[in-house]
């Protein structure tokens, strides 16, 4: 399979796939795509050729099928690899990591807005404003914190369910988020919130992004430059 991502630094869709393909150890092959969305750049070339959103992540198998959007990507990597507990094996923990995956995946839009993903670079002082002033981020992360207590109080963790699954690699992006602006947690929300970035395959996805040395200004709002 091949999993076309964006750049590791921005893109919290892509690292959800890419988390959770390297975590359960399914292999596959990474094809990263600059965020260049002018006229003619690599992106609209090739990733008109794999999906009709042309959008990431896109899951393309060896025979051109493709699958997009990341719960669609978690439910098919499910169906394939039913060896891997993509998701809880017990029916209502696995109905109620697929209800959190669906509410990050719909909510949670001012965290989202106002504490965009950017792994390389540590905003606290942004990150304490906004916390005083902003009345929905505080909304969003007291839900969050509601959230992950609830489903670790439940499964006794470390991850949400217990082991790694799909609900760990949504909500990574998320740690991400929650680390780089230095927002406050309960203490068994910022140990789950250190458990996270602490996991291999976050680790990784993070050392890359170090890496990359890019600056795309569509996706920086608190930066001129690098």
């Amino acid at each position: 399979m091949k999993l076309y991502i964006g750049n590791k630094n921005y893109s919290s869709w892509s690292m959800r796939s890419g988390v959770l393909l390297a975590a359960l150890g399914i292999p596959f092959e990474e094809v990263r795509l600059r965020f260049d969305f002018s006229a003619g750049s690599e992106w609209h070339r090739v990733i008109a050729g794999v999906s009709p959103t042309r959008r990431v992540p896109v899951l393309v198998e060896a025979d051109g099928f493709a699958v997009w959007e990341t719960l669609a990507i978690a439910e098919y990597v499910a169906d394939r690899h039913p060896e891997h507990a993509v998701w809880p094996r017990d029916v209502q923990a696995r109905a109620r990591a697929r209800s959190l995956c669906a509410e990050m995946h719909a909510g949670f839009t001012r965290l989202r807005t106002v504490c965009p993903m950017n792994i390389e670079v540590f905003f606290p002082d942004i990150g304490r404003r906004l916390w005083a002033e902003d009345a929905a981020l505080r909304a969003d992360v007291a839900r969050l914190d509601e959230a992950w207590s609830d489903a670790l109080g439940n499964s006794g963790g470390p991850f949400l369910f217990g082991a790694f699954g799909a609900a760990d690699a949504y909500f990574a992006p998320v740690a991400v988020r929650l680390s780089r602006f230095g927002l406050p947690l309960s203490e068994a929300a910022a140990a789950y919130r250190d458990a996270l970035l602490a996991h291999p395959a976050v680790e990784d996805w993070v050392a890359d992004a170090m890496r990359e040395q890019d600056f795309v200004a569509e996706d920086e709002p608190y930066r001129k430059a690098r």
